[in-house]
């Protein structure tokens, strides 16, 4: 038996503001990984989690909300240095982390989320335009990651000197994360981990890194 269309709001407004935040944002992320930000409205979220625009607003402020929601509620928050420490992988020793082995973690979890994936390529790329809402987050973000991590005390070859010495290195490793991540986004889709271990090889090459990776 169908529910009548009063069981159905009923049952749509039982559910918690953090429920309903949820299925926005994952609508946003489905819709934006389909059609970039610029190709979507707050109707057309609306519409994907079965509320009315005026909905929407409530938790999103306005559109351009919804770019820095999505990636700070739902992409961020995942493969921080901290979950790596808890995972109990190889060099995720909390006392002597290994970079490298972060950065395989971080390539594992991705692989999981293939959507937030393509949404982080797809804003990346519009938010050259100054413009656009997530210019500034895009702007910010290496420099955010870099002190972010300046929180732990990775394990580092003594060829590499100080954390600071790492930096340059740092870099050419998540614009070559970001460059694979493409590759494996397109419709002859590579093997994002066994590709990110051969960039691995050369990124952070023996002897040096041997029993730091």
């Amino acid at each position: 038996m169908q529910p009548s269309v009063e069981e159905s709001v009923n049952t749509r407004t039982r559910k918690s503001p953090q429920q309903r935040e949820e299925e926005i944002l994952r609508a946003t992320v489905k819709l934006i990984s389909q059609r970039g930000y610029n190709g979507i409205s707050l109707r057309d979220v609306a519409s994907e989690v079965g509320m009315t625009q005026q909905g929407v607003l409530h938790y999103v402020g306005n559109k351009a909300g919804l770019a820095a929601m999505v990636m700070k509620e739902f992409y961020d928050p995942t493969s921080m240095p901290g979950d790596f420490l808890a995972s109990g992988l190889p060099g995720s020793d909390r006392d002597a982390p290994h970079f490298p082995a972060y950065l395989r973690y971080v390539v594992r979890e991705n692989a999981k989320r293939r959507d937030l994936v393509q949404m982080f390529a797809i804003l990346q790329a519009e938010s050259i335009d100054p413009n656009h809402p997530a210019h500034d987050y895009f702007e910010h973000r290496p420099a955010i990651i870099w002190q972010t991590l300046s929180d732990y005390q990775w394990k580092l070859p003594p060829q590499i000197g100080t954390w600071e010495n790492f930096k340059p290195l740092h870099r050419m490793a998540l614009e070559a994360m970001d460059g694979i991540q493409l590759r494996w986004l397109r419709s002859d889709p590579i093997d994002l981990y066994d590709e990110w271990i051969a960039f691995e090889r050369m990124l952070f090459p023996s002897p040096v890194w041997d029993n730091y990776r």
